[in-house]
């Protein structure tokens, strides 16, 4: 007799389960697609705002998508003009973030990329893949970040004249600084942008902190003059153990010119000599003397290189004046 009261009772309990779980799950898809549409809203809301100051930005036939542990805007394709000259239109954008971390936004473009630069032409980007992510937080982003590889860049319709295995790319506030840093892998240029110089792959590094960066990336001043910098690392590679190496303190006064404390340093002399000397021929001798005398100081040599003013010095050799920026 209590068996058979205790299963209606266990068919009772499986049926509320049930009908908890749908209750859950539509009202979860409810608010899932009231969020989407929000979010597509505010996306043809701002850039209306951004056409009344005067910037045109696009992003046709914007899309909330995710469903249903993800949400973000799709986009069949992108543009930007700022109405001074400079201008992009690229592929389809998409962009997403878990629904339990909304702030944590990550993005895929597809190229080819078209950049106007006003009276200075207009450069095609290409690309296998570009990826940003971005914890996003007021007034700034705690953190930006953008990777791509095979990228691809030259005049509109013609042949690539550079091209790079990787790139990445990384900033992230500092109080009222701003933290930097980067890296470019295989670098190539065609022959006729290097006016037929022979040229290795090259490969950089920097990592860096801009004084008051915030401010300035704000404001959009391309003005450097006032600015200054830490360099932690900036490296410029011709092969694995072959470079050329900066780090220290570098600032612009407000007439331009350049003040510098830095640590110039010198991965395999001898080597960068060769590299060097066949890239400029015609200062071979000049580069061999130069570098003679840094190899005789070691494998990896460091020497101070010092502005003051503009005016350059490596170690006890002047380098001349460097015009203000």
């Amino acid at each position: 007799m209590a068996s058979s009261e205790t299963t209606p009772r266990y068919s009772r309990r499986m049926v509320w389960l049930a009908a908890f779980i749908v209750v859950l799950f539509g009202g979860y898809s409810a608010g899932w697609f009231y969020v989407g549409n929000m979010l597509e809203g505010q996306v043809r809301t701002a850039l209306a705002n951004a056409g009344q100051k005067g910037v045109a930005a696009d992003c046709a036939n914007p899309t909330a998508r995710g469903f249903p542990f993800r949400i973000g805007v799709y986009c069949d394709k992108v543009s930007f003009d700022d109405g001074k000259g400079v201008n992009v239109s690229a592929g389809a954008l998409r962009s997403a973030a878990q629904v339990y971390n909304p702030f944590h936004v990550v993005s895929e473009l597809d190229g080819p990329a078209t950049v106007g630069l006003g009276s200075a032409g207009s450069l095609q980007l290409d690309w296998k893949a570009l990826r940003a992510s971005a914890r996003l937080a007021t007034p700034l982003p705690e953190r930006v970040s953008i990777e791509g590889t095979d990228i691809a860049a030259g005049p509109v319709s013609a042949a690539p004249q550079l091209n790079a295995k990787t790139f990445e790319g990384h900033m992230r506030p500092k109080g009222s600084d701003l933290d930097v840093a980067g890296s470019i892998g295989d670098l190539t240029a065609a022959a006729g942008l290097v006016q037929g110089r022979v040229l290795p792959p090259l490969s950089g590094q920097i990592d860096a902190t801009i004084a008051n960066g915030v401010a300035l990336l704000r404001s959009g001043a391309a003005d450097l003059k006032g600015q200054s910098a830490t360099i932690r690392n900036l490296w410029l590679s011709t092969g694995p153990n072959t470079g050329v190496g900066v780090k220290g303190s570098i600032a612009a006064d407000a007439a331009g010119l350049i003040d510098a404390d830095l640590t110039l340093t010198i991965r395999n002399a001898k080597g960068l000599a060769q590299v060097a000397a066949q890239a400029f021929p015609e200062a071979s001798k000049q580069i061999n003397n130069a570098m003679l005398g840094l190899a005789m100081l070691g494998e990896n040599t460091s020497v101070p290189l010092r502005i003051v003013k503009g005016k350059a010095t490596l170690g006890f050799i002047s380098l001349g004046d460097i015009p203000p920026i």
